[in-house]
């Protein structure tokens, strides 16, 4: 699984700066983790970039658009229109002079055309310089962005891996100012999707616990009862964890995924069907028979704790064949 940092922003020199610098803290902080950026951090891209003289531009009459257009043309060429012959769609596309794309390093002499018919070198009214770009430019939410990929070793957690990047990458990155504004850094990828059904399970539990809560008062007529068998909740929760800890000292490591914490709500429905097993038990021979409150206890655990036995060893011995395959 994998954790997606975005660095989102106009300037490509400073997102490649914001992201070398998660890069670099992202290999001091998880171990043996593997990442990547996407697109590479390396601006040895070389590319041509022109620039407007806007005031002597405007003076001429000459847009951005003419500029660009006219630059478009003569160093690859610009589809100008199109045009419908037997049926094809064929593209119509102004090049330069004879055909040949102009050469980059004749782009100052180039004359264009003012709208008001006048020719003039393009140096006269644009910066055309070389430099370094990037390989390629990502977008998200139509903005620039660069994105550090990484994939957490088996031994940490996502959950644990995305609170380290929050924590100790990017909140530092926005209590200095370097985010925030114009540059945003968030997660996303896998990490989102985490974040996503851990909350939706959160809510799936709490929405079963007052569900079961309001059915176990319907049947028991009582709005006390029902408390005593969720108290048995917390216990069955901490068994789990005991549990898990076991499995990742003896045997192999099982992070706290979201199938990790289904196998939770399986085990608090577990464990609440025999608390009311025996609930129900010893309330109905305190009611019919009339025993002592701690004896009717003792009766409906030797009554019940055979079948609770044998609900819980079916279950567990049905998931084993995964358990023991997810090994």
């Amino acid at each position: 699984m994998n954790i997606d940092i975005d660095f989102i922003g106009p300037e490509i020199p400073r997102l490649i700066e914001l992201g070398g610098e998660a890069f670099g803290k992202v290999m001091a902080l998880i171990p043996g983790v593997q990442a990547r950026p996407i697109p590479s951090l390396d601006l040895g891209n070389p590319e041509i970039q022109v620039k407007t003289h806007r005031q002597r531009a405007a003076e001429l009459g000459i847009t951005n658009q003419d500029l660009g257009f006219a630059v478009s043309a003569l160093v690859d060429g610009a589809r100008a229109s199109d045009f419908r012959y037997e049926g094809k769609e064929i593209d119509l596309k102004i090049l330069a002079a004879n055909g040949d794309p102009l050469k980059t390093h004749l782009l100052e002499q180039m004359p264009i055309a003012t709208p008001s018919g006048q020719l003039v070198n393009l140096g006269s009214v644009a910066d055309v310089k070389e430099v370094g770009g990037p390989v390629q430019i990502n977008h998200r939410e139509r903005q620039r962005a660069i994105t550090i990929r990484l994939t957490p070793p088996e031994e940490i957690p996502l959950g644990e891996a995305m609170e380290i990047i929050e924590q100790q990458i990017l909140s530092p990155m926005e209590s200095q100012g370097r985010l925030g504004g114009l540059y945003r850094g968030s997660l996303s990828g896998t990490a989102d999707k985490l974040a996503e059904s851990g909350r939706a399970l959160q809510l799936n539990l709490l929405l079963a616990i007052i569900i079961t809560y309001l059915l176990m008062a319907a049947l028991f007529e009582s709005f006390l009862y029902p408390f005593v068998i969720m108290f048995s909740v917390p216990l069955a929760a901490m068994g789990g964890f005991l549990g898990l800890s076991a499995v990742n000292k003896f045997l192999s490591y099982q992070p706290m995924d979201v199938l990790t914490m289904l196998g939770f709500i399986i085990l608090i429905g577990t464990v609440v069907n025999n608390a009311i097993l025996i609930v129900h038990l010893a309330l109905k021979l305190i009611r019919e028979e009339g025993l002592d409150f701690h004896l009717a206890v003792v009766r409906a655990v030797e009554f019940r704790v055979r079948p609770i036995f044998m609900s819980v060893s079916t279950s567990t011995f049905g998931m084993l064949p995964l358990v023991i395959s997810d090994l």
